[in-house]
């Protein structure tokens, strides 16, 4: 009864810890990049209103916004970008991300995975995090993957696509915290305010301490010592490193200072500006740096300000025309912001050579826009970019029509997405994993790394 106790109780302490020695073997090869940060704008960001302009198009396709030179000659970004317009020399762009389906789940789950699904398999397949935390473990005492907040739920109904799928829960990524106040995003919650980023995630319950914690330790790791002289097993091993990891999360000084935003002065907070998606990714910043090896940041679904990207303006969503909303503080204006802070702190720091920095939504958005002022769903198109880990920057890799509606030179799908990070941090995609039915299945069925983006 205690073995089994001990077991129920592991797999909620710490959801998505990683038996660390089943990984153990696995041995990173041509990896450029220690670390990976995903930037994971779930709605699907328009591309012709940020990385894609196109300035000579009719008005209902280019709307009133320009274009501005970046820092690389010739290449030239929506006006909405300043921020990235000064770093595009470290940023490869993908102006030809295109696949076939325009609808929200569908190309979510294939954009986190790498997999094309059906709907029925919206959670079933593993994030590409959780692959990476499976194959090459946990570090410095953090999770494998770490979800930076992790709340994102589209819908309806609402549902999470952070997960380790097949691989099991374990696999599923460490979210940072916090709750959406409206879990359906719905509607706008006006008395909605920022959300706390100061350890959500690790903070004692009330009346425990560390010093309880330890004495709690001390007493279950009697029991165990008493469980494993009666019988061996391998599943109780692996509970053991599950409770061990998340007892050094707890009381580890290192771990928690590194999720805690307070650390940062108030000149880099505003650096990466005072929004959620800024601090965000400054948490991200704090985290790879103390040694994580897979962290997303997680903006797109939000309590406040309802589907960020998802811009069809129609009534109930009460927004600005497509050429308005863009220039707000939680849409690309601060995303702009944000995004060229991590690029910029991270190359001053020296870290930005081993950490792959990706951007990625499941969709653009339609060329016209639509008669209420907004932009539908367009899986035919789309921008994304890399930097960093690897990354060959001041490119630009693919194009559109004149009409930012179709690729003009080869596509490249979510599953090349997925090869490509899977290059760059050192992971086979053609390592055979297994279920928890014990099937073999390859890491990646489909999909090649993207030519030329990578210096490997």
């Amino acid at each position: 009864m205690l073995r089994v106790g001990s077991i129920a109780v592991a797999g909620s302490v710490l959801p998505g810890l990683l038996d660390r020695r089943a990984c153990a073997a696995i041995k990173e090869t041509q990896a450029k990049a220690k670390s990976v940060i995903l930037l994971w704008m779930a709605g699907g960001v328009t591309h012709i209103d940020s990385f894609d302009p196109k300035p000579e198009a009719p008005e209902e396709v280019r709307g009133t916004l320009g274009a501005i030179p970046t820092s690389v000659r010739g290449t030239f970004f929506c006006e909405t970008l300043p921020c990235l317009a000064k770093q595009a020399h470290h940023l490869a762009v993908v102006r030809s991300f295109s696949h076939d389906s325009n609808d929200h789940f569908l190309s979510q789950a294939f954009a986190l995975s790498g997999r094309r699904v059906t709907p029925t398999q919206i959670t079933t397949e593993p994030n590409i995090g959780s692959i990476v935390w499976k194959l090459h473990g946990s570090r410095a005492g953090l999770p494998g993957y770490i979800a930076v907040p992790g709340t994102t739920r589209p819908g309806p109904p609402p549902t999470n696509e952070f997960t380790g799928g097949w691989l099991g829960k374990q696999f599923s990524p460490f979210s940072s915290g916090g709750t959406p106040k409206n879990e359906d995003f719905t509607a706008k919650v006006p008395e909605a305010t920022e959300e706390e980023f100061n350890l959500q995630s690790l903070e004692f319950a009330d009346g425990l301490d560390a010093q309880r914690l330890i004495g709690r330790q001390s007493v279950r790791d009697k029991l165990d010592a008493g469980l494993r002289a009666l019988e061996s097993s391998t599943q109780a091993d692996t509970v053991a490193d599950q409770y061990t990891c998340a007892f050094e999360m707890l009381t580890s000084r290192t771990v928690r200072n590194a999720f805690d935003l307070r650390g940062e002065s108030v000149a880099m907070r505003l650096r990466y500006g005072n929004t959620k998606i800024g601090q965000r990714c400054l948490l991200a910043r704090r985290l790879v740096e103390a040694g994580a090896r897979f962290v997303m940041v997680d903006y797109g679904y939000d309590p406040e300000f309802g589907n960020l990207w998802d811009n069809h303006r129609v009534a109930v969503q009460n927004q600005p025309h497509i050429c308005d909303i863009v220039k707000l503080p939680y849409h690309l204006a601060g995303t702009d912001q944000a995004f060229a802070a991590l690029i910029a702190d991270l190359h001053e720091r020296g870290r930005l050579a081993e950490t792959l920095v990706v951007f990625l939504t499941e969709f653009g958005r339609t060329p016209k826009i639509n008669r209420e002022g907004g932009r539908d769903h367009w899986g035919a198109a789309g921008s994304i970019f890399f930097a960093g880990g690897g990354t060959r920057g001041g490119q630009v890799i693919g194009s559109t029509d004149r009409h930012a509606a179709y690729p003009t030179s080869r596509g490249y799908n979510p599953a090349d997405v997925a090869a490509t990070i899977y290059q760059a941090i050192g992971v086979d995609p053609h390592t055979m994993l297994f279920d928890r039915q014990h099937r073999p299945i390859p890491v990646l069925p489909q999909g090649e790394p993207i030519a030329g983006l990578l210096s490997i």
